[in-house]
């Protein structure tokens, strides 16, 4: 008899050691001084500016880059000039104070005076004679992102800046200040809990479409959508890809950022969930064939009592949900009980494996289609229905998902129906992940490789002409026409 598992709650890991603590200062109108008249000082003065500072520079001598600067201005705020050197005196009332020190003992002069004054001090490139850090800026006023390496790699920290910068739209800015602007008729017409966090991720949807809002009065309706007596809870179905983090949609993180509840499968992987909101229960509610597994009605039942309780539930499921996901079951469930659904897909694994292999699955002189089909049945034998006489296509790429412990026998039905036994195949375990394992060889090698790889994990099977080229580059085929035992594919 199956061993049935009750679904498992994971809490989320706890916050990880900081390096720095990221703090965001308003300096509207406030005071500030800037020691030096070098392009770095000039590069100080015109950020702090930007925040609306009123920056006094210091310095008898400028360059080229700081005189377009005071001649020019900033964008918001003002920059003066003062034509001499700083002094203690000066720092008295300052809000900060930033200096490009030509010394250690300048620098250790300037951070002294300033912290007798009472002053926010940073000595540009000198961290010893620093309290605060300027890190990489990305700017979406009212939304900013700061990013800081402790100083430790600057260079990093602009490359994640460029990073962050392909993914906040442009009109986020715009969005940042309408939410400004209705932020109060929310509180208003939503009550705390989830019927208002609803409606702030449908605005969140929004603004991360790359449109801009309208500015009419029925806006706000527009944008968070049903009214508050008529919120109600929603399911998400979120394909997770096929282990690696980097592999997952921006989509599915927002979705994962806006969860209450996650019910994930064994094979998503713990970096995939570290993506989600911190406060969103967890839940493990795997299924895996040969191993004690949630029941599927269970699950289902379990996604509609906390739908209906007004929750965002993310059914969060590794690849794609929709192959080999289970999620038709789960979709007419939901509807039945007229909640609303939404499907974010992933990257399978047949297109991971592809990928890692550097391989075409519809490559026009070898395969003019490619099929996903399942490799074991409910009895975790292999279907009985399925057409291996259209499966042994030569013309076809195969990929069998789930097929690890019948594979020596999906290699007789094949060959039985007339595939060559010297047709190439591949094998992939834990594609995408640390423990990926692969091997290549023939079809009627495919037992002794499943063997080789092992399926105590999730193994992929691949059948078809397209595998030669993967193999002849990884050097996996013997004159023997076998295989060989199972490498790892650099990425």
């Amino acid at each position: 008899m199956r061993d049935i598992r009750k679904p498992v709650e994971r809490r989320p890991v706890r916050l990880e050691p900081l390096s720095v603590l990221p703090v965001f200062c308003t300096l509207e109108g406030k005071p500030v001084l800037v020691a030096g008249g070098t392009d770095a000082a000039a590069w100080k003065a015109e950020l702090l500016a930007a925040s609306g500072a009123m920056v006094s520079v210091f310095a008898e001598d400028v360059s080229e880059e700081m005189l377009d600067l005071l001649r020019d201005g900033a964008a918001s705020g003002e920059i003066m000039r003062i034509g001499r050197d700083w002094s203690a005196a000066d720092l008295d009332g300052m809000a900060f104070a930033i200096c490009d020190a030509v010394s250690d003992e300048e620098a250790a002069r300037f951070h002294a005076a300033a912290r007798a004054a009472g002053v926010i001090v940073n000595v540009i490139d000198k961290p010893d004679y620093c309290q605060v850090q300027f890190g990489s800026i990305v700017n979406r006023s009212p939304v900013v992102v700061g990013i800081s390496t402790s100083g430790a790699a600057p260079i990093l920290g602009q490359a994640v800046r460029r990073r962050i910068e392909t993914v906040l739209p442009r009109a986020l800015s715009v969005w940042g200040n309408l939410a400004e602007r209705v932020r109060g008729k929310i509180m208003t017409q939503f009550a705390p809990g989830a019927g208002r966090r609803a409606a702030w991720e449908r605005f969140v949807d929004r603004a991360f479409s790359g449109l801009l809002p309208g500015l009419e009065k029925t806006e706000l309706a527009t944008i968070v959508g049903v009214s508050a007596s008529e919120d109600r809870g929603r399911v998400t179905l979120v394909g997770a890809g096929p282990g690696d983090p980097d592999l997952i949609t921006m989509k599915a993180v927002r979705v994962l950022q806006s969860a209450d509840v996650i019910l994930f499968d064994d094979l998503v992987s713990d970096e995939v969930l570290e993506l989600a909101r911190r406060e969103a229960k967890r839940m493990l509610v795997g299924k895996r064939g040969g191993r004690e597994s949630c029941r599927q009605e269970d699950i289902n039942a379990l996604m509609v009592k906390l739908a209906r309780q007004g929750k965002h539930v993310v059914r969060l499921k590794s690849g794609d949900p929709m192959i080999f996901g289970r999620a038709g079951e789960e979709i007419a469930q939901l509807e039945a009980a007229g909640l609303p659904v939404e499907i974010v897909p992933g990257i399978t694994a047949g297109a991971a494996m592809a990928s890692a292999f550097g391989v075409s699955l519809t490559h026009r002189d070898r395969a003019q289609s490619v099929r996903f089909v399942t490799g074991h049945s409910r009895d975790g034998g292999l279907p009985e229905t399925l057409d291996w006489n259209g499966i042994a296509d030569p013309a076809t790429t195969t990929l069998f998902y789930m097929g690890g412990r019948t594979g020596a026998r999906i290699s007789t039905r094949l060959r039985e129906a007339g595939l060559p036994a010297e047709t190439p195949v591949a094998i992939a375990r834990d594609i995408s992940r640390p423990g990926e394992r692969c091997w290549f060889g023939t079809l009627a090698a495919l037992g002794d490789g499943i063997g080789e790889v092992g399926f105590d994990r999730p193994v992929l099977i691949g059948v078809g002409a397209v595998f030669a080229d993967a193999a002849a580059r990884a050097g996996m085929v013997s004159e023997s026409g076998g295989g060989h035992s199972p490498v790892r594919i650099p990425a």
